[in-house]
C-alpha cells in the first residue's frame, strides 16, 4: 500500500501520490486546493487510474508521518531540507 505490490501499481502507491502531492504544493495550499491540484495534474499527465480522496488522505497521513508536509492555518506546507531546526548542542 504505502510502495507498490501485486496489487498496488507504482502509480498509486502512496509514496508515490506524496510524491505527486509534493510536487504541486509550490506554495501553501488547503487540503481542498491540493486535492484539485493533484486531479488537474494527473489528469495532464495522463494517469488513467483514479486516485480517490481517502487514498489522497493517506498519501497526506504518510507525508505528514515522515516529516514531509505541515498543517498549520488549515495551509499545507512542504518541509524542505532547510526548514528543519539546527541540532541542539
Amino acid at each position: 500500500m504505502i510502495t507498490p505490490t501485486k496489487g498496488i501499481t507504482p502509480d498509486r502507491a502512496l509514496l508515490s501520490v506524496g510524491a505527486q502531492i509534493v510536487q504541486q504544493l509550490d506554495q501553501p495550499a488547503t487540503v481542498s486546493q491540493a486535492w484539485r491540484k493533484l486531479c488537474d495534474w494527473r489528469a495532464g499527465q495522463g494517469y488513467q487510474a483514479p486516485v480517490p480522496f481517502g487514498w489522497f488522505v493517506l498519501a497526506l497521513d504518510v507525508l505528514h508521518a515522515v516529516g514531509a508536509v505541515d498543517l498549520r492555518d488549515d495551509l499545507l506546507t512542504v518541509r524542505r531540507p532547510g526548514d528543519a531546526a539546527p541540532p541542539q548542542r
